[in-house]
């Protein structure tokens, strides 16, 4: 007789379905897995057999074979534990196979029988929605797994607790989803003294999603005022947190089923790989670009990342997706973030300032700088030069606008944009192009001229001109115009990128 369970083997944020497939046969005592299965799933035969023994059962003395179906197809992940498991209690006569037929089973198997969380329970619960089928996941997953919102979820904390359920001996509770936490408490705007011009295109880069780069000397506030974008930015629709949430279930970092509708705000060291940024491995996870998605990467001491680790956030920042190439798979995972940046001018940090600046000056700012490749920094909507605080900035009172003030304003902003692309896949002005950008953003007559008399004097490539536009537009989102004027050309026109100080 030959037992069949149902699973996933993720690939990307792709959930696909997998057959495990369990045959007794007379012959020799032997436990063989077959079907693509890597270190972590051959290792589950000792795992399964430990946890058998621990509700009173042993293996047949007999030849097992498990069979994962598609055979083609990599597996990998702990979280076939327990498929492997109840596909040999079917074979064995122990559960019935057509109650277990009807779900979808993921889990790892601790060694006294329970059933540990895995990552990517959230897209097996999808996954089993869309077959029609239920899902069978560990109890700390249930309220993780609730938020698939249909098909019969039976998170269970034992292998013989489940095993109870299917007999009906003892049913298990329903799990409930998890709660939403509420906003985090971060710095406010109102902490940051002077910075006008720098605050300005914080709330212009948070009204549209562009992204922005603070050049300054230490201690101006640059990482001050990244702090502070999350506090601005309009918290996530339910389904952009649902998008995230499976981001992070994937990763393996959704703690609880606790899903949020603040924005990620992910800030890596100057010292992390391209794995690590873009995502990869031997095991292919999401990145840093990944897990910021929807939200926030911000990326300080800019040239002091790799420059090819830097240059790999091209792609993702054009297309809102980072594709990982293996010689076994091929993975996407969704990367539409918000870069935020920030920059000394040089390696000292004083450019500007004869009495700090450093003997090499201003060579090596053009030395510093040359580290970010034009491409990237092309990319880049915002350029702001950050001036250095004085003792006299730092004892006025505090500012009359704070966060919540800024945060109005680009909630009406955004509200704009959603109206304005309602239909469309866009979000925000940052990702409109082609006939929405040219129906939403072409500037009046006298816009149109600047534009193109700047465009030549500026050598604006033609990412650089469509950037604008978006900027423009978003500026004219803030003022509330209908149009994009000359004014909002020109504002856009003084972020653009200014060539290095020489």
């Amino acid at each position: 007789m030959v037992a069949s369970v149902s699973t996933v083997a993720y690939l990307g944020l792709e959930a696909r379905a997998v057959e495990v497939q369990c045959n007794l046969v007379a012959g020799l005592p032997k436990f063989v897995v077959v079907g693509l299965p890597d270190k972590a799933v051959a290792e589950s035969r000792e795992r399964v057999r430990a946890a058998m023994a621990a509700i009173g059962l042993a293996l047949p003395p007999k030849h097992i074979v498990l069979n994962l179906s598609p055979a083609d197809l990599p597996k990998e992940g702990s979280h076939f534990d327990l498929p492997i498991a109840l596909a040999l209690l079917a074979a064995m006569g122990v559960v019935d196979a057509e109650t277990i037929a009807g779900y979808v089973v993921v889990g790892e198997l601790a060694l006294d029988g329970r059933i540990a969380p895995s990552p990517g329970v959230l897209l097996a619960a999808m996954h089993a929605a869309e077959a029609g089928k239920g899902l069978v996941c560990p109890v700390a997953q249930g309220p993780e797994a609730s938020w698939a919102g249909q098909g019969d979820v039976l998170a269970a904390p034992d292998l013989i607790g489940l095993l109870n359920h299917f007999k009906g001996n003892q049913l298990l509770p329903a799990p409930v989803p998890g709660e939403v936490d509420p906003p985090g408490a971060g710095p406010d705007l109102a902490q940051v003294k002077g910075q006008e011009t720098a605050k300005r295109a914080l709330e212009i880069a948070a009204a549209g999603g562009h992204n922005l780069l603070f050049v300054g000397p230490p201690g101006a506030g640059k990482s001050l005022m990244a702090a502070c974008l999350p506090g601005i930015l309009p918290p996530l629709e339910a389904a952009e947190a649902l998008e995230v949430s499976m981001v992070a279930s994937v990763a393996g970092t959704l703690q609880g089923g606790r899903l949020t509708r603040t924005r990620p705000f992910r800030a890596p060291h100057h010292s992390a790989s391209m794995a690590a940024l873009t995502g990869g491995g031997i095991k292919v996870k999401p990145g840093e670009v990944s897990l910021a998605h929807l939200g926030v990467l911000f990326l300080d001491e800019l040239p002091e990342f790799q420059r090819a680790v830097l240059d790999s956030l091209r792609q993702p920042l054009e297309a809102g997706v980072v594709s990982v190439a293996r010689a076994s798979a091929h993975v996407t995972y969704p990367a539409r973030v918000q870069l935020i940046a920030a920059m000394n001018p040089c390696r000292c940090g004083h450019l500007g300032d004869p009495a700090l600046a450093c003997a090499r000056a201003p060579r090596c700012a053009a030395d510093y700088q040359a580290k970010v490749s034009g491409p990237l920094l092309d990319r880049i909507d915002l350029h702001v030069e950050v001036q250095p605080v004085t003792a006299a900035d730092l004892v006025l009172p505090p500012p009359a606008e704070g966060s919540a003030e800024v945060a109005a304003r680009v909630a009406a902003a955004r509200a704009l944009q959603t109206r304005r692309y309602a239909g469309t896949s866009i979000r925000t002005n940052a990702e409109a192009d082609g006939e929405p950008l040219m129906a939403f953003a072409a500037p009046d007559d006298a816009g149109r001229k600047l534009l193109a008399q700047a465009a030549e004097a500026m050598r604006l490539s033609a990412r650089g001109y469509t950037r604008v536009l978006r900027v423009a537009r978003t500026i004219a989102d803030l003022a509330g115009a209908e149009g994009v004027g000359r004014l909002h050309v020109a504002e856009a026109l003084s972020y653009r990128r200014q060539a290095p100080r020489s």
